[in-house]
């Protein structure tokens, strides 16, 4: 006891790599455990932050494809999807780089990754491009995309059980909330400088990837037991939660990062009367995208308090409500209502977001009782999982509102589908988190 006290956290000589972490011991924790724990999320945040800001850029670059380029709104719903795939394919990876490299090690090397779709899309889109070098240059801005497994499996590792859902819903939140800033950037390029200079919202994230890169190198840590836990995806692939809280994670993130996508698109092309430029769009495609990513470390803290399951099973209810809102709105073609149901739809996925992320950890801190170790090595594993497969729903979302449009002329189809899927969500997560006599029902 005394030799946690007087040292929380052993270094070895290679300097930034942290051989001895305890969260779970509150002598441990309080004497210098909490304090690197949050130095380390902190630094995490930013790097994820801008992150997520790469990988959205296309929901934002897509309004300043005028006439010029010659790319119509199902080419665009397109170039939005693809990055979405890309990141989503790359999280998994990601994942394991966390135990290969060292989670420092790995953010400042997939930080300074960013530089080059920044690069590119800063120099390379004006008029005449050909489509193909844009679906090119939208795929390559996918990295961005995987940089939330790998900080999310990082701080899973850093905090105790008690406080994951806190510490993952800030990570996560804080790093949502480059969806926002991303579009608040487009926002202020297209007001200052118009449609006309698409390159210069890229432009303005390099000196940030710069910092991002230069600060986890300074001020982040690698935890030593993390190398030993790369089993953890293959035997995380065998247990039937792992593919339950995914198709949940669908039904929160692929909305989140789905509807932040597509929601600047969906509001030219359905009210196109309304915003007949990009500038009028994108004062309100930042909104839902802010509220969500504020509101996601809320989630994570009622579930901390409630229970995930909980939260979880009642915000599917309301996002089912949203939805239907939505659909309901857009056959009025009422405007504010339609806002109304889109935002709270940003915000109930803000909130299942945090619950379903606390849930992962609790579910395997149950079922390997005494275990700290086994929990903490499957639950990360888990996440990145989750997150990669969660991830595609973002594709899902595009797509569904590309065949609708195609199809019908409107997005009521892909509304329809929305509602069912939540629908799925709410059953499953009573079936199996909520129903009287499961095992888990203290998720």
């Amino acid at each position: 006891m005394t030799a946690t006290l007087e040292r929380p956290a052993a270094r070895s000589v290679r300097g930034h790599w942290i051989d001895d972490w305890r969260p779970e011991d509150p002598a441990f924790w309080a004497n210098g455990g909490a304090a690197i724990a949050r130095r380390n999320l902190t630094f995490s945040i930013f790097s994820e932050h801008i992150g997520f800001s790469v990988w959205t850029l296309w929901s934002v670059l897509v309004l300043f494809l005028g006439p010029a380029y010659g790319v119509d709104p199902a080419g665009k719903f397109l170039l939005t999807a693809v990055p979405a795939l890309v990141g989503a394919v790359l999280r998994i990876p990601y994942t394991f780089a966390v135990a290969r490299f060292g989670g420092r090690n790995w953010t400042i090397i997939s930080a300074s990754l960013l530089l080059i779709p920044a690069v590119l899309a800063a120099f390379l889109i004006k008029p005449g491009v050909s489509y193909g070098t844009l679906l090119l240059l939208a795929a390559v801005a996918g990295v961005g995309g995987g940089n939330f497994a790998s900080s999310m499996a990082n701080i899973n590792a850093f905090y105790p059980d008690r406080l994951k859902g806190w510490a993952l819903g800030i990570n996560a939140g804080g790093g949502n909330l480059g969806v926002a800033a991303v579009q608040l950037v487009g926002l202020f390029v297209l007001a200052v400088f118009g449609a006309g200079h698409p390159g210069i919202v890229a432009g303005i994230y390099l000196p940030l990837i710069v910092v991002a890169a230069v600060g986890s190198a300074l001020s982040m840590d690698n935890l030593s037991q993390a190398r030993n836990e790369k089993r953890g995806m293959r035997d995380a692939a065998r247990q039937p939660h792992t593919w339950i809280m995914s198709l949940l994670y669908i039904g929160t993130f692929g909305s989140f990062i789905g509807f932040g996508f597509a929601f600047g698109q969906v509001l030219q092309v359905q009210f196109g009367d309304v915003f007949s430029t990009p500038v009028k769009a994108a004062y309100l495609t930042f909104l839902g995208p802010l509220l969500g990513s504020l509101i996601r470390p809320v989630g994570g803290a009622l579930a901390d308090r409630l229970g995930g399951a909980r939260v979880t099973f009642w915000n599917f209810v309301a996002m089912a409500a949203g939805a239907s809102v939505v659909l309901l709105a857009s056959q009025l073609k009422s405007l504010p209502l339609y806002l109304v149901g889109f935002v709270a739809l940003f915000v109930f996925s803000g909130i299942g977001n945090g619950s379903t992320y606390k849930m992962i950890p609790r579910i395997f801190a149950l079922k390997n009782p005494g275990d700290e170790h086994e929990a903490r090595r499957l639950s990360g594993a888990v996440i990145g999982i989750a997150g990669a497969i969660g991830a595609f729903g973002g594709v899902l979302v595009n797509l569904a509102f590309r065949q609708s449009f195609l199809e019908y002329k409107t997005a009521d189809a892909a509304y329809l589908a929305f509602i069912a899927f939540y629908a799925l969500c709410v059953a499953v997560t009573w079936a199996v988190y909520r129903r009287p006599g499961q095992s888990l029902t203290g998720v």
